[in-house]
C-alpha cells in the first residue's frame, strides 16, 4: 500500500515525501512540474528523493487537473492515504492567471475528491491555506472563525475546496482533513516567497520590495515542523460525531461529516522587518529595502491558533525564525555556490 503524494516536486510537497518516506511509507508522486517558477529546482528535490530512497518512492508526471490521465495511472496501484498538496500557489499571481487557479485549484480539486470517492483511502488531508481568514481582524485565526470574506482568487478557491470537500465528505463519508498552512519557509523553498527572494536581493545587492512600508506581521511555520504535523494528521482521520453535544470546544469538526479544517502555524506572530533583520544577520549584509505599498490582495497579518493541531496530535511546531533563517541560508549558499 502506498501514501499518494499530489504536488510532489513542489516544496511543501517534497519535504512531505521525504518525511513519509523516512517514516517507513512507500509514496507514489505526481506533479506536472509545470514553469511557474525554476522546473530544475523542482527536479533536483525529485533527483535527491529518488537517490535516498529508490524504489520506495515512485514518481510519474502528470498534471491532476487531466481527471482521465489521473485515472489511467493511479488504477495501477493501491491507494493507503492521499496527501494533496499540489496547487497553483501564490496571491499575487493570481492576478495574472486567474485561470490556471481555477484549473489546478478547482478542477483538479474535485478530480481528487471523485478519486478518493473511487478508491476509499482511509484518510485525505489537502492543503488549504491562511489566506482562507480573508478580512478577518480577529488575531490569532481560530478555526472556528467564520471565513466569509476573501480578498484573493486564490484564496477563495482554497475557500472553495474547503466547501467542495465537507460536501463529499458528508455525501460519501469520506475522512477529509483540509490544512491550513501559515507562510511556510525553510530549505529547498519556493524562488516566489519573500525568504528566498530577499536572500537573493541582498546577496545581489539589488533592491528588496517591502510591501505596507514594512508594517507586515507573519506566522512564519518551518517546512520540517509543517510535515511532521501532516504526517501526525494523515494518522488521525476525522470521524462524524453522534451529535453535535460531542465537538470539543475549538474543535472544526463538522456536526455533518467525517471532516475538519485545522490551522498548521507556529503560534507567532514576526514582525517584517524583524525577518528581513535575521536574513542581514545570517548574510552579513545590509538589504537595499525598497518600501512600497500593500499589494492587492494580501493582507497585513496573519497568526495561527494552532490548538487543534496540538490537542488532536500531541504536536505543536516551534521552530525560532532565526534558527529557520540560518538553515535556509546555509541550504541556498550549497545549492547556488555563493
Amino acid at each position: 500500500m502506498a501514501v499518494l503524494v499530489t504536488g510532489v516536486a513542489g516544496f511543501i510537497g517534497a519535504a512531505t515525501a521525504r518525511a513519509l518516506l523516512e517514516h517507513g511509507d512507500e509514496v507514489v508522486g505526481i506533479d506536472n512540474l509545470n514553469d511557474y517558477y525554476d522546473p530544475r529546482l523542482k527536479q533536483a528535490r525529485l533527483t535527491k528523493l529518488q537517490q535516498q530512497f529508490g524504489n520506495r518512492f515512485r514518481f510519474e508526471r502528470i498534471d491532476f487537473a487531466d481527471a482521465a490521465a489521473l485515472k489511467t495511472f493511479t488504477d495501477t496501484f493501491d491507494i493507503d492515504g492521499i496527501v494533496h498538496l499540489g496547487a497553483q500557489a501564490g496571491v499575487r499571481y493570481s492576478l495574472e492567471n486567474p485561470q490556471a487557479y481555477v484549473h489546478s485549484n478547482l478542477v483538479g480539486h474535485v478530480n481528487m475528491l471523485e478519486l478518493a470517492r473511487a478508491r476509499g483511502p482511509r484518510h485525505m488531508v489537502y492543503a488549504s491555506s491562511s489566506s482562507v481568514y480573508g478580512g478577518n481582524q480577529s488575531l490569532p485565526f481560530r478555526v472556528e472563525d467564520r471565513v466569509d470574506h476573501p480578498l484573493s482568487l486564490y484564496a477563495a478557491t482554497k475557500k472553495a475546496d474547503e466547501l467542495l470537500s465537507e460536501s463529499y465528505a458528508n455525501i460519501y463519508r469520506l475522512p477529509l482533513t483540509g490544512l491550513r498552512f501559515f507562510t511556510v519557509y525553510g530549505p529547498w523553498g519556493r524562488p516566489d516567497m519573500a525568504l528566498f527572494k530577499f536572500t537573493k536581493g541582498i546577496l545581489e545587492g539589488t533592491p528588496i520590495d517591502v510591501y505596507n512600508h514594512g508594517v507586515m506581521f507573519r506566522d512564519f511555520t518551518y517546512v520540517e515542523d509543517l510535515v511532521r504535523g501532516i504526517r501526525l494528521l494523515i494518522d488521525t482521520p476525522p470521524e462524524r460525531p453522534a451529535t453535535r453535544d460531542l465537538i470539543a470546544p475549538g474543535d472544526s469538526l463538522s456536526p455533518v461529516a467525517p471532516f475538519r479544517v485545522v490551522n498548521m502555524g507556529n503560534s507567532d506572530m514576526v514582525r517584517l522587518e524583524d525577518f528581513i533583520d535575521a536574513i542581514e544577520q545570517e548574510l552579513g549584509k545590509k538589504a537595499i529595502r525598497n518600501y512600497m505599498d500593500m499589494q492587492p490582495g494580501d493582507v497585513p497579518a496573519t497568526w495561527a491558533d494552532a490548538s487543534l493541531l496540538k490537542s488532536l496530535t500531541g504536536y505543536a511546531p516551534g521552530t525560532d525564525i532565526r534558527d529557520g533563517v540560518k538553515r535556509f541560508v546555509a541550504w541556498y549558499r550549497e545549492y547556488f555556490g555563493v
